[in-house]
């Protein structure tokens, strides 16, 4: 008989149970056109001594296979590839860091983009490793495909690695210790923040200062790259360019102008500004990190930096929806308004 390989992804203690292993295996082999309508699969006995499992784990998974009508067992002579048609509908699997007006426009746009017999189930990790990890290994085998938000400051390519790469979508942000072939589509921070604050510079040059605030009190996530780009922006530009932990109100001061990543540090600094009877745009310079539609009208109009949230979800569901592994760098902006 013709040797048919069957991709055996890695099988971890708590990782995809070992049939569903060879059942992805064998409709990722009918898809691809490895293995085609008629062609003879290999005996249980067979795959068994092949891939190192117990007779009865390859019995399951061929008779699981035969119930959806995607093989067909032929007495004394073997197993056969029933039918072709093994395309299944979407059943994705969610994982961001938080829910916030931009998440949830994220979302909106990744659930418009795919079908509609697609299945979404969304969860949080918080910024919780064993949430995140606990998060993957419960999901690991119940969906064919991954959405992941992987933004943590240290490196969690182990815990995504779990995933099968060719079920697994990045966004937002991307793992370059991640290895494989992967779809992804994710920001390039360092970029857009360098090229968002050029654009920007004739309006900064009214300062003598631009102060970027972390907001680590209130565990506020700063993309990698992020900083580095916001300091070759100072040092090409030669402005004043300086990190702060976290905002206060004494730490404004007119002439300046200010990056403020936690939307609750926003809010503040227009409050403290309407108290000193500062004009925004004129007496401070604000700007935020990520927009939202409310920033749009806030306080005359919030000046922005901002990938296209709603972009970055369409091109995810097309992505997932064609089965494709690429990975796209979702572009950056500067949106100017009348607080800078």
């Amino acid at each position: 008989m013709e040797d048919i390989s069957l991709a055996w992804p890695t099988i971890t203690k708590d990782g995809i149970p070992k049939y569903q292993q060879l059942i992805d295996s064998v409709l990722a082999a009918i898809e691809k056109g490895t293995l085609g309508h008629g062609q003879q699969l290999p005996s249980i006995s067979e795959l068994a001594d092949k891939q190192g499992v117990g007779k009865v784990t390859v019995a399951k998974a061929y008779e699981e296979l035969r119930q959806r009508g995607v093989i067909r067992s032929q007495h004394g002579k073997g197993f056969y590839v029933a039918s072709t048609d093994v395309r299944t509908s979407l059943n994705v699997l969610v994982i961001f860091d938080t829910l916030n007006a931009f998440k949830e426009m994220l979302y909106e746009a990744l659930k418009a983009a795919l079908p509609a017999d697609a299945a979404l189930s969304i969860f949080f990790h918080h910024y919780n490793p064993q949430v995140f990890e606990s998060l993957i290994r419960n999901g690991l085998g119940r969906y064919n495909a991954y959405v992941i938000m992987p933004h943590f400051e240290a490196d969690v390519s182990d815990i995504v690695s779990q995933i099968p790469r060719d079920k697994l979508l990045l966004i937002d942000q991307a793992m370059p210790d991640l290895t494989g072939d992967y779809a992804a589509v994710y920001q390039d921070f360092e970029k857009d923040i360098y090229e968002a604050l050029k654009a920007g510079l004739p309006k900064l040059r009214r300062y003598r200062k631009v102060t970027l605030v972390q907001s680590k009190a209130h565990f506020q996530y700063i993309p990698p790259g992020t900083l580095a780009g916001f300091r070759r922006f100072g040092e090409e530009s030669g402005m004043a360019c300086v990190v702060v932990d976290n905002y206060h109100d004494e730490l404004i001061q007119p002439g300046e102008a200010y990056l403020l990543y936690a939307d609750r540090d926003m809010i503040q600094f227009i409050k403290h500004a309407n108290r000193m009877n500062w004009q925004l745009g004129q007496d401070v310079g604000l700007i935020s990190y990520d927009e939202t539609p409310v920033k749009e009208i806030l306080a005359g109009g919030i000046t922005v930096i901002s990938t296209d949230f709603a972009q970055m979800g369409q091109t995810a569901g097309q992505l997932l929806t064609e089965r494709s592994r690429v990975k796209i760098a979702n572009p950056g902006r500067l949106i100017l308004r009348q607080s800078l």
